[in-house]
């Protein structure tokens, strides 16, 4: 049953300041452009500000007051978290009950934790160890000796591999392998591929989410980690032995070489390759599809590939497309001085 609230008692369990009547009634939330009278919105970016005269919500999450509208504003000192905040009181995802579904195999030695949910066809190895609350969608693995600790959420077809470990409230997403084997080989004399064993593990460390179909590969020897609060998109390969720093952002379609290190708070937006071998330092911005093949300073922001610094790479590219004329000017140039030389 959808949940109801006034706008009064909205604020209160937001912590935002009313301004406006808090009688209306909200039973969900919509974008600016299409929320209705019973809907709440938000307003985060100035540049659209001009939308706001003509949304027709019942209420608004702002940053300040907003005169002259019909809406109620409720004063946020961020207002995209706060919307997000609200979000989750209107909507949870359906939580199966907690129990095992008879068609799944729960080995002897393996240890689940009490309230956990495990989904019809769901393998959980030799040894394993799952803390409490888990749920585990159907035709989620877990190879031998795997340790995942508390709220494991995992959708359906997610695979854990032998022997990673998982932390706290960790939410992986439908398709994700964590501790598939790392891409190694050693080529032999006959020039023929020899697999190089992975003998490392992958560590996922607390409040981490990987997005769907994304692999997060073994180490060769040692371990590949994602640390606290990274955010991984879709799509993403992570490397053997790299290491995704804390609360990073990593865009959909996104590849990491072997041996990648990001430091905290790296943002990498879709599509960028990085080559392996290399560090990615604190704060670091990576432009869609960019090509990073070295060292990234702290704080930059950069673009391209090979990538560099993105203000120099804008008006690269704003002169790229006068190349051509430039060229000619450069020959007419050339041809009048080799005509005055020789005179």
């Amino acid at each position: 049953m959808a949940r109801t609230w006034t706008v009064a008692e909205l604020a209160k369990l937001l912590g935002c300041t009313l301004h406006g009547s808090g009688e209306a009634s909200i039973t969900g939330v919509a974008g600016m452009d299409q929320a209705g009278p019973d809907q709440l919105t938000f307003l985060a970016n100035p540049k659209y500000t001009h939308k706001v005269k003509d949304t027709r919500a019942g209420a608004i999450l702002a940053s300040t007051a907003i005169e002259g509208i019909g809406a109620a504003c409720l004063i946020s000192a961020n207002p995209y978290h706060d919307f997000a905040r609200a979000l989750a009181l209107f909507y949870q995802p359906p939580r199966p009950a907690p129990g095992i579904h008879p068609t799944a195999v729960i080995a002897e030695s393996a240890r689940v934790g009490e309230g956990s949910a495990i989904g019809a066809f769901c393998v959980v190895g030799e040894n394993v160890s799952v803390g409490r609350n888990a749920t585990l969608h159907p035709h989620v693995v877990i190879y031998e000796g795997a340790e995942i600790g508390d709220d494991f959420l995992a959708h359906s077809h997610v695979t854990v591999r032998e022997f990673c470990r998982i932390g706290d409230r960790v939410i992986l997403q439908n398709g994700v392998v964590v501790g598939g084997d790392g891409f190694g080989f050693a080529k032999q004399a006959d020039g023929r591929h020899f697999k190089i064993v992975q003998s490392g593990v992958t560590v996922i460390e607390d409040d981490v989410e990987l997005q769907t179909l994304t692999s997060v590969d073994r180490a060769t020897m040692g371990e590949t980690r994602v640390k606290r609060g990274a955010k991984v998109d879709s799509l993403v390969q992570v490397g053997h032995a790299s290491v995704v720093g804390e609360d990073n952002i990593i865009c959909a379609q996104t590849g990491l070489a072997g041996s990648t290190i990001l430091e905290k708070n790296v943002l990498l937006a879709g599509q960028v390759g990085v080559s392996g071998h290399l560090t990615i330092h604190e704060g670091a911005v990576i432009y869609a599809q960019s090509g990073i093949g070295g060292d990234v300073a702290a704080g930059s922001v950069v673009s391209g590939s090979p990538a560099f610094d993105r203000g120099l790479w804008l008006r690269a590219i704003t002169a790229f497309p006068k190349l051509p004329e430039l060229l000619r000017a450069v020959r007419e140039l050339k041809r009048r001085l080799d005509g005055l030389e020789s005179k």
